[in-house]
């Protein structure tokens, strides 16, 4: 496998960029050294670039943490969240949840459903659902144990779970956490229903992605992306090339000094085809 140290070879192929946040962009306290120079480069050929994450939160709520780390917001045209596209589904009715929700997640995630004519509830016997946004902060972020008894109260009554973040883990520092994937999938080892899930690796969510950049040729887009399981196989689904940013999980998983037939090795295993390896999103 081919590996970039950054990402101007691509400008010249690519006229539309679609970029995870969380790994590529900051490790979940400050932006990658370089990121800030490559969304500027790109900017300044003329790059359309779309910023597309799993963060349980809407696109507003990102767009102020991207730029309280002092990236400036004029870098990329456009943020879609997966926090953003349940709260469209949930306001436009398309769930039938009904109103009464047992929120699992800190109260940062509860952005998902400002607004809307949904009430918060802690018991599992008042609740018609699950909104599971990741792992409160109070039980610990680290293994999906303390949620159990909460999840199997909830899979007693066989109540349906909206998961808001596909994601099984993330990088924090050095640090990897669960997210709320990984609780979605305790849920039904517990014996509750199979989560609905919103975000990647769904192609669905390429649509706005693509509605906001504007670019009806997906051969001339690019993603980039540091997991396989959703970033490379969510823009492989929606017919999109992607690369893999060995940054964030992957550089948990790989080391600073990764081997191009062991990539190679892995993202066969995982079934996607990346067109190459980055180094990190530098220009």
């Amino acid at each position: 496998m081919k590996i970039l140290d950054g990402v101007a070879s691509l400008a010249d192929r690519y006229d539309g960029f679609i970029l995870d946040i969380w790994g590529v962009l900051h490790d979940g306290r400050r932006p990658y050294p370089g990121v800030a120079e490559a969304l500027g480069g790109l900017k300044a050929r003329g790059k359309r670039i779309a910023l597309l994450s799993n963060a349980p939160r809407r696109s507003h709520v990102v767009d102020a943490l991207l730029t309280g780390m002092g990236l400036d917001r004029a870098l990329w045209d456009a943020t879609i969240t997966s926090g953003e596209l349940a709260w469209r589904a949930l306001d436009a009715g398309q769930l039938g949840y009904g109103r009464r929700a047992l929120h699992i997640g800190p109260e940062r995630d509860l952005s998902t459903v400002e607004g809307l004519d949904i009430e918060l509830t802690t018991d599992p016997n008042a609740a018609s659902w699950v909104l599971n946004t990741g792992p409160d902060p109070d039980r610990g972020n680290g293994a999906v144990e303390p949620y159990a008894p909460m999840l199997e109260a909830c899979a007693k009554r066989g109540l349906p779970m909206l998961c808001v973040n596909p994601d099984r883990h993330v990088m924090v520092g050095e640090h990897r956490v669960i997210c709320a994937g990984a609780l979605a999938d305790l849920y039904v080892a517990l014996g509750g229903p199979a989560a609905t899930e919103i975000g990647k690796p769904d192609p669905a969510v390429y649509v706005p992605v693509l509605d906001a950049l504007g670019i009806a040729d997906r051969s001339r887009v690019v993603a980039i992306g540091d997991s396989p399981h959703t970033d490379l196989a969510g823009a492989q689904g929606a017919g999109l090339d992607a690369v893999w940013a060995l940054t964030g999980l992957a550089a948990h998983a790989h080391g600073g000094a990764p081997d191009p037939a062991r990539l190679a090795s892995v993202a066969a295993a995982e079934g996607v085809r990346p067109i190459a390896a980055l180094t990190g999103l530098r220009w």
